[in-house]
C-alpha cells in the first residue's frame, strides 16, 4: 500500500494496522507457520492479515469452517477440508462469497488458479433412491492456472487440465485432461484453444 494513500485516508491505515496486529499475533497461534509463507503474507498491508483476523471471529469464535487450517471466508462452505489440497499461495480462492468446496472425495487445485464467487465444486452427489445419503465420491482435479469463471459448477469424477479457463455459468460434467483450452456451456464443451 502506498504512503500516499494512507496520508489520503488514515482510517484505511489504521485498519490495515490493525489486521497485521491481530494477524501477526492472536492469529498465529490459530493458524500453522506454513500460511505465513503464502505471498499473501508478505507486508504490513496485505490481504492475508485481514483474511486471518476475520477468520479468527467467523470460524475460531462461531465455528464456520473450523475445520479448515487456513482463513476462509464468512459466506464461504467448505466440507471435509481434509481432503482438500491447494498451494498456500492460493488461499484467496477461500476468499470469495458463496464457494461451495463439497470435498466428500478429494479436491485438488493446482498452484495458480483462480477460483471466482459461486463456484460449485462437488465430488458426490445425492444417491437418486435415498436422497439422504450421498452416491459414491469422485476426486475432482483442477491443474495449474486454470480459471473457473463465476457460477460455474465442478461435477464429481472431472479432471481439469492445466490453462483451463471455465466459462461463467457453466456446468463440467466431463473432464478436459489435456486443458489449455476455453471450457463454456452445459454440459461444458471445447470453445476455444489456447495455445502458447
Amino acid at each position: 500500500m502506498k504512503i500516499s494513500r494512507c496520508i489520503k485516508n488514515p482510517v484505511l491505515y489504521i485498519r490495515k494496522a490493525l489486521y497485521y496486529a491481530i494477524g501477526n499475533t492472536v492469529a498465529r497461534m490459530f493458524y500453522p507457520p506454513r500460511l505465513y509463507k503464502s505471498v499473501w503474507f508478505s507486508g504490513l498491508s496485505s490481504l492475508g492479515w485481514e483474511w486471518a483476523t476475520k477468520g479468527l471471529l467467523h470460524q475460531k469464535l462461531f465455528g464456520a469452517n473450523s475445520g479448515a487450517w487456513w482463513p476462509v471466508a464468512r459466506f464461504q462452505k467448505v466440507v471435509n477440508p481434509d481432503n482438500i489440497s491447494f498451494h498456500v499461495d492460493d488461499i484467496n480462492n477461500f476468499q470469495m462469497s458463496g464457494t461451495y468446496f463439497q470435498a466428500i472425495g478429494a479436491i485438488s487445485v493446482g498452484k495458480g488458479t483462480y477460483i471466482a464467487q459461486n463456484v460449485g465444486i462437488i465430488t458426490a452427489n445425492h444417491d437418486l433412491l435415498n436422497l439422504d445419503r450421498h452416491s459414491e465420491a469422485k476426486p475432482v482435479s483442477i491443474g495449474e492456472r486454470c480459471w473457473i469463471g463465476m457460477n460455474s459448477v465442478i461435477l464429481p469424477g472431472v479432471t481439469l487440465g492445466p490453462v483451463t479457463v471455465v466459462g461463467a455459468g457453466s456446468v463440467v460434467t466431463k473432464s478436459f485432461p489435456e486443458g489449455y483450452c476455453v471450457i463454456a456451456g452445459n454440459p461444458a464443451r471445447i470453445v476455444r484453444r489456447i495455445s502458447v
